[in-house]
């Protein structure tokens, strides 16, 4: 059995031997699942555009608030001249 210490921020530390049965990488999501007093934890599965409700939004963001490079005209320094 593995254990983890829980911080005051209820926050733990994944064991190592976890994270590879699972194949977790870093920013992955984890699904809990309480069953019959005790708790499954799963990578959880990736979400499809259909799953965001906001998705129908994302046509109106500019690209900085999509979290794509900015590439607009303004704001560009100006070499000498």
């Amino acid at each position: 059995m593995m254990t983890s210490k829980s911080t005051s921020k209820a926050q733990t530390t994944i064991p190592q031997a976890v994270r590879i049965a699972l194949g977790l990488r870093h920013g992955d999501e984890i699904a809990y699942e309480i069953v019959d007093g005790r708790v499954v934890v799963t990578r959880a599965k990736p979400h499809s555009p259909e799953d965001d409700p906001f998705g129908a939004l994302h046509e109106w963001l500019d690209d900085h608030q999509r979290g794509e490079p900015w590439r607009g005209g303004r704001h560009r320094s100006h070499g000498p001249g």
